[in-house]
């Protein structure tokens, strides 16, 4: 099986490549979520211009970052319906071999297991077709609804980041938590509910 690109499935939940032709379903998905995702979203620092991008502009920066192999820029659908992202980030290879994961979710699909299944399926794609060793997330403290996935997967906490990214317009403390392949023996999915499917596309 390819690293990138890749299709996971399990059940009804499907991991995709990002596509030009989720725009659409991007911005209604952001725009319902604007209030929920606002507290978690990255922002500017002072000093630094950033305008708004374009849905286009994002995608392009993604799908060229999967090209070089510096990240896995994922979609989740639930049963063919748009539901948030998954992406693995900041890929390091040589004697690294270690990469972030980040994710969102659509509030009306949140607090259904979704999302620390995809989690899981994106972290057993990255030890086994991408050869990685160690994925690390980065959470704020009061962001519950995400600590409970990485507690669901029982990933160790192995750090305190002080003022480490600029979210909601201000440098915002996070707790990093981490996991190595030699920790998932069985991969992580087995974890949650059984062996995950894997298609090339």
């Amino acid at each position: 099986m390819a690293a990138w690109p890749v299709t996971l499935v399990h059940g009804s939940v499907t991991l995709r490549p990002i596509a030009h032709s989720d725009a659409r379903d991007w911005r209604r998905v952001r725009e319902r979520n604007a209030d929920w995702l606002r507290p978690w979203d990255a922002t500017a620092p002072p000093g630094v211009e950033r305008r708004p991008a374009s849905f286009r502009s994002v995608v392009k920066r993604l799908r060229s970052n999967a090209r070089m192999g510096t990240a896995f820029p994922f979609v989740i659908e639930i049963d063919g319906q748009f539901a948030g992202q998954v992406t693995v980030g900041n890929i390091v290879r040589g004697s690294a071999q270690f990469a972030t994961i980040g994710y969102w979710i659509d509030q009306r699909f949140a607090g259904r297991g979704v999302m620390p299944l995809a989690v899981a399926m994106v972290i057993d794609h990255c030890f086994t077709a991408a050869g990685l060793h160690r994925i690390e997330i980065a959470i704020r403290p009061e962001n519950s609804n995400s600590l409970r996935v990485v507690e669901k997967l029982g990933l160790h906490e192995v750090g305190y980041a002080p003022r480490f990214l600029h979210i909601d317009g201000d440098w915002r403390d996070h707790r990093i938590f981490a996991v190595t392949v030699e920790e998932c023996e069985g991969g992580m999915v087995s974890r949650l509910s059984g062996p995950t499917a894997w298609t090339d596309r």
